[in-house]
């Protein structure tokens, strides 16, 4: 499978809109990930209401994720 769901804000102060995306492939010092859950955070919902100045948009909000490392980096060595 080449390509991922992802909730996307495309707009500040609209609702997430579910998107089919490409999956990217990790730069060097990074892993990828396969989302098992995700969360938003407050932060998250602040950017989503406009609270937190210039998003960089589009943006896919959720960093605290749980899932499976299914590739590695070039230079990543250990986890």
């Amino acid at each position: 499978m080449n390509t991922m769901r992802a909730m996307v804000l495309e707009q500040v102060g609209q609702p997430l809109t579910l998107r089919e995306l490409p999956i990217p492939s990790p730069e060097p010092q990074q892993v990828l990930i396969r989302v098992q859950a995700c969360a938003v955070c407050r932060t998250d919902l602040h950017i989503v209401d406009g609270e937190l100045p210039h998003p960089k948009l589009p943006l896919i909000l959720g960093h605290e994720i749980v899932g499976e490392v299914v590739q590695l980096g070039a230079a990543v060595e250990t986890l």
